[in-house]
C-alpha cells in the first residue's frame, strides 16, 4: 500500500517538467514515421550511418569540433569507466562533459557536465533548437533524417558547447567503428575495456569480428588502453593501432572486473596528466545507478542492469560475497539477447524467479513465459512465476521475502529503470539532476 501511494505522489510531481517530457515524447515519437535505416538493424553498408551523422552535424555547424575527447568502448564496463574518467576530470577542475548510454530512468541521465546531469529545461531548449534542422535533414539528407541515438549525440555536443567544455568523455553506443560517436576527430585516449560476445546480431558472431568493430575507435595520434586479455583480440587491437599510428597500452592487473575498470581509468587519467591524488579519490568514489545497487535492507533489494553473460557473471560473483537465506530474482530481458546465457547463471543461484518484462515500448522485450520455459529446461526444479507487470512482481517479492533474504532485479537496464523508480522516482532525478 505504501509503495502504491508513493507512486501516485510521484506521478503528480512529474507535471512540473512538462516541457522536458514534451521534448522526450517528440524524440521518441519520431519512430512512428517510417524509421531511417538504423545501424542496429541494417548492416548492409554501415559506413552510411557515419555519413548521415556527418551530414546532420554539418547542418549544425560541426559542433563536434573544438573538444578534446576520451572515447570508450567495450563489451562490459564502458559506462563505469567513462564515468570514472569523467569524475576524475571534474575533481581535477577541468571543464568536462559526459555522454553515456543507455539511461536507467530518464533521458537526462545520458548527459552530464561537471557533477550534474543536463537540466530538463536546457534539454528541452536544445531539442526545440534542433527541430528545424531535423526537418531539413528529413527532407534534404540523401541518407534520411538522423536516428534517435544520433539526435541525442548532437544534443550532447551542443550542450558541451553551451557549457564551454574543454573535454568530452564519450561512451560508444554499440560497437565503435560505425557508431555515431565515431565521427569525432582523433581522441586523446581510445579506451577498449574488453571484448566478449554481445550484440552478435549487429557486430558479428565471434570475438574477432566484435574486436574489429571496437578497434574502429582507434585513430592516428590517439593513445589506446585496454584490459582485454585474450591473445587473439589483443593481436587485432595492436594491429589496428599500428595500422593507423596510435600508441598502445595493455593493463594486465586486476583480478575482478571492478578492479580492472579502476586500473584502466587510473591509467588513462595518469597518461592525460591529471593530478593522481584527486583522480584516484574520484575513481574510488564513483558509483553508478543500477550497477549492483542496494535500494533497501531487510530484505536486501539489489537492482542490477546486467544484460549479458559477462556482466551476469560479475553479478553472481558479487552475490557470493553476501550472506542471505533465500534469493528471489526478478528477471526480464531484451528480445535480442541470448537468454540462455543470462539464465544459466541466475537460475543456479536463485530460490525463486519472477519472470517479467520492461515497459519501454520502443525496445522489444523477451516473452517472460518463454524465459520461464527456458529456465525449467536449465533447472527443472526451479520455482518460477510469470508477470506482465514488473511492479506486481516486485510487490509480491517484497511480500514473500524475509528480512534475511535478497531480492535481485536483473537482466535489463530497462527493467532496472522501471523498478528503481519505486525508490528513486523520476521527478527526484529531474529536480536534483543526479541519481
Amino acid at each position: 500500500m505504501y509503495l502504491c501511494q508513493r507512486y501516485i505522489s510521484i506521478t503528480l510531481h512529474t507535471m512540473n517538467f512538462e516541457h522536458y517530457h514534451a521534448a522526450v515524447r517528440y524524440l521518441e515519437g519520431l519512430s512512428n514515421l517510417a524509421s531511417p535505416d538504423d545501424y542496429t538493424k541494417d548492416r548492409k553498408d554501415p559506413a552510411r550511418y557515419i555519413a548521415r551523422m556527418k551530414f546532420f552535424l554539418k547542418l549544425l555547424g560541426n559542433p563536434e569540433k573544438g573538444f578534446k575527447y576520451v572515447h570508450v568502448t567495450g563489451t562490459s564496463g564502458k559506462g563505469t569507466v567513462s564515468t570514472m574518467i569523467h569524475n576524475a576530470f571534474v575533481a581535477s577542475g577541468k571543464r568536462v562533459a559526459l555522454y553515456t548510454s543507455p539511461f536507467v530512468t530518464t533521458t537526462i541521465e545520458k548527459i552530464k557536465f561537471g557533477s550534474e546531469y543536463i537540466s530538463p529545461g536546457e534539454f528541452a531548449e536544445i531539442v526545440d533548437e534542433l527541430k528545424p534542422f531535423i526537418d531539413r535533414a528529413h527532407v534534404e539528407s540523401p541518407l534520411g533524417r538522423p536516428s534517435y541515438f544520433e539526435i541525442i549525440f548532437a544534443i550532447v555536443l551542443l550542450y558541451a558547447k553551451r557549457k564551454k567544455s574543454e573535454w568530452v568523455v564519450l561512451e560508444v553506443g554499440c560497437g565503435g567503428r560505425y557508431d555515431a560517436t565515431n565521427v569525432i576527430p582523433c581522441p586523446e585516449a581510445a579506451v577498449i575495456t574488453n571484448v566478449d560476445l554481445d550484440h552478435i546480431e549487429i557486430l558479428g558472431d565471434t570475438v574477432e569480428k566484435i574486436a574489429y568493430e571496437k578497434a574502429g575507435i582507434i585513430k592516428k595520434g590517439s593513445v589506446v588502453f585496454t584490459t582485454e586479455l585474450k591473445p587473439l583480440v589483443r593481436q587485432i587491437l595492436r594491429a589496428e593501432a599500428r595500422k593507423v599510428g596510435a600508441s598502445y597500452n595493455e593493463i594486465e592487473d586486476g583480478a575482478t572486473y571492478e578492479q580492472k575498470n579502476k586500473l584502466l581509468a587510473v591509467s588513462v587519467c595518469r597518461t592525460l596528466g591529471l593530478p593522481q591524488r584527486e583522480a584516484m579519490v574520484a575513481i574510488q568514489k564513483t558509483r553508478l545507478p543500477a550497477r549492483f545497487e542496494i535500494m533497501q535492507k531487510q530484505p536486501l533489494v539489489i537492482i542490477d542492469g546486467a544484460h549479458n553473460s559477462a556482466k551476469i557473471k560479475t553479478t553472481v560473483e558479487n552475490l557470493k560475497k553476501l550472506k542471505y537465506k533465500k534469493l528471489y530474482a526478478i528477471v526480464g530481458c531484451a528480445g535480442n539477447k541470448s537468454h540462455r546465457e543470462i539464465l544459466k547463471h541466475i537460475v543456479g543461484v536463485s530460490d525463486e524467479i519472477y519472470f517479467t518484462k520492461y515497459t519501454m515500448k520502443e525496445r522489444r522485450a523477451a516473452d517472460p513465459e518463454l524465459l520461464a520455459k527456458d529456465a525449467k529446461e536449465i533447472k527443472p526444479t526451479i520455482s518460477s512465476s510469470v508477470f506482465l507487470d514488473p511492479g506486481r512482481a516486485l510487490r509480491l517479492a517484497l511480500l514473500k521475502a524475509r528480512k534475511q533474504d535478497v531480492i535481485l532485479v536483473v537482466g535489463s537496464f530497462f527493467l532496472a529503470g522501471d523498478l528503481r523508480r519505486w525508490w528513486v522516482p523520476e521527478f527526484s532525478i529531474l529536480k536534483k539532476r543526479m541519481s
